[in-house]
């Protein structure tokens, strides 16, 4: 007999409470922050006048990469500025989704909306904000609104397109495109780990060999995961940085 039986969608996406308000997911969350302010606070503390190592060395290729792979690629020099946000907005979505692929944790907190979805109203109420404060509220609404270039007879389509697109379909986008991806594979993860288990464990021994393919795949999957928790907290950031880019300077 073989006899797969795939746990309520309850199970695999809520977690039981650890404290009143406060699940697993939440302190996943709080753990990678405190995590990242743990290994940015020893990095500071190690002396600037010997060659980096270790915790420091760690901190500051990260910092390099978030300057040169996603500030200086869509914002140039005038954006540098910006990135002790954009290093924390990296380093906390992708702690917050390495935890799917740990053992005892195997889930990513970005796999539930709640943490995606602030995330998301955060760069929708910075990039916003950026672009008011450097071209004041009826210049950037304009810029947004009206773009430069365009026939005058086609703003009629294109501004209701453009308000759309940047007030509402942005930050919702960007939340949905980091839950969903991280929620899937997390899915996926559950689903050839217990046909694995289902297999291995059948009674007719037949089956039982059969349990090497799913595992393979789970072992493949887990591999995956990994490059895609990097990935989907590199395109959230570079995407954050596109879009406080293009609010501050609208002619670029």
């Amino acid at each position: 007999m073989f006899a797969l039986e795939f746990p309520p969608i309850n199970e695999i996406l809520r977690w039981r409470e650890v404290a009143p308000s406060l699940n697993k997911v939440g302190l996943i969350a709080v753990a990678a922050a405190l995590i990242a302010i743990v290994v940015f606070i020893l990095a500071t503390r190690q002396d600037h006048r010997k060659a980096p190592t270790g915790v420091r060395n760690f901190a500051e290729t990260t910092v390099e990469f978030v300057e040169n792979g996603i500030v200086m690629q869509t914002m140039g020099r005038d954006g540098l500025g910006w990135t002790p946000f954009l290093l924390s907005l990296f380093v906390f979505i992708y702690l917050c989704n390495a935890p799917g692929i740990i053992p005892i944790l195997q889930m990513p907190a970005t796999a539930r909306m709640a943490i995606p979805a602030f995330l998301s109203i955060l760069v929708w109420i910075i990039y916003n904000g950026a672009g008011i404060k450097h071209q004041g509220f009826g210049g950037y609404f304009k810029s947004v609104l009206f773009p430069p270039g365009v026939p005058k007879a086609l703003y009629a389509l294109v501004t209701p397109i453009e308000f759309i697109s940047t007030i509402i379909v942005r930050p919702f986008s960007l939340m949905v495109r980091l839950f969903a991806n991280m929620l899937a594979g997390h899915i996926l993860l559950v689903t050839f780990a217990l046909l694995s288990e289902a297999l291995f464990q059948a009674r007719d021994k037949v089956l039982v060999p059969f349990g090497v393919l799913p595992m393979f795949m789970l072992i493949f999957l887990t591999g995956f995961e990994v490059l895609v928790a990097f990935l989907q907290a590199y395109i959230f950031t570079i995407l954050t940085a596109v879009y406080i880019g293009g609010a501050v300077h609208p002619e670029h």
